[in-house]
């Protein structure tokens, strides 16, 4: 492991994950409960450090960046339903006993798929409005031969310096459509991570991969029972545009509560997506609801 200064509260860790390398922040407790914090597509650890300042007064608190993303180093292998899961429960087992995992929006797969396959990893799920896909299949599958070229992309960029302008202006419009607030960090830090041209080919890469991902998950239902631990799905509904779409987005994810016998859906209606960033009491609810779920288990 070597050292980096990339964390908001202080210089995280660059792990090493077989062929990857992943940027980690950890905070609280070493010996409380672990929890296991993992970002949306193109996130970095800092979406959640509003949210890991409450819960590092009791958890011990371990949020990392998939490989090409946040502070992480590019990746060796693009992303996957099995690269990321592969990911997160190397991280599980680093904690050192079961974790509770906190995943938000498109993390949620990996975070499903982590459960129904090393159920003995995972103390308990908080799907943070987590992506859903109704009808996941793909015709032709792109995603990894289109992630050279993603690459590619993201290094003309950093070469030419345009990253720097792109990046974070990117981040800041993305931000006004999902969030109620700027970033937690100074901008320095979001400068630092998304003026990396090796950010903006991980973020192009996550975006090719998603429909794939989702159809591998699809494809691991059929397979793979859900275990019954403690599930909590968070649902925000403030940026969803019509009664039906809020209808639908939230049929979709009683659906993912119903997976197990111990879930249950959290409706937050005026949040917007950024959870992590923007409720930070609703996230620390749901994680104390969890763990007092499974004591009365």
């Amino acid at each position: 492991m070597s050292r980096t200064g990339g964390g908001a509260r202080g210089p995280g860790e660059i792990v090493n994950v077989g062929r990857e390398q992943v940027h980690v922040v950890e905070s609280g407790p070493p010996d409380g409960p672990p929890l296991l914090l993992s970002s949306g597509l193109g996130g970095a650890w800092f979406d959640w450090e509003p949210s890991a300042e409450l819960l590092r007064e009791g958890y011990r608190v371990i949020v990392y960046d998939r490989p090409g993303l946040g502070l992480s180093p590019a990746a060796a292998a693009p992303p996957s339903l099995r690269r990321d899961t592969a990911l997160m429960g190397a991280l599980a087992e680093r904690a050192g006993r079961p974790v509770t995992v906190l995943a938000h929006s498109m993390a949620a797969f990996a975070a499903e798929a982590l459960a129904r396959t090393r159920h003995g990893l995972v103390r308990g799920l908080v799907l943070l409005d987590p992506s859903y896909e109704g009808d996941a299949w793909v015709p032709v599958r792109l995603a990894a031969a289109l992630a050279p070229l993603a690459a590619a992309a993201g290094a003309v960029l950093g070469a030419t310096r345009l990253a720097r302008v792109a990046g974070p202006r990117g981040r800041r419009m993305v931000l006004r459509r999902t969030s109620l607030r700027e970033d937690a960090v100074p901008e320095e830090v979001v400068r630092s991570v998304y003026g990396r041209g090796t950010v903006l080919g991980t973020v192009l890469a996550e975006e090719l991969a998603y429909r794939e991902m989702a159809a591998d998950l699809a494809g691991l239902r059929e397979r793979r029972p859900f275990p019954p631990v403690p599930l909590a799905v968070v649902t925000a509904l403030g940026d969803v545009d019509g009664d039906d779409r809020k209808r639908a987005w939230a049929e979709a994810h009683e659906r993912l509560a119903a997976m197990s016998p111990r879930g249950r859906r959290i409706e937050l209606p005026d949040a917007l997506h950024m959870v992590p960033l923007d409720r930070p009491d609703a996230v620390a609810d749901a994680v104390a609801g969890l763990h007092r779920t499974e004591g009365a288990a």
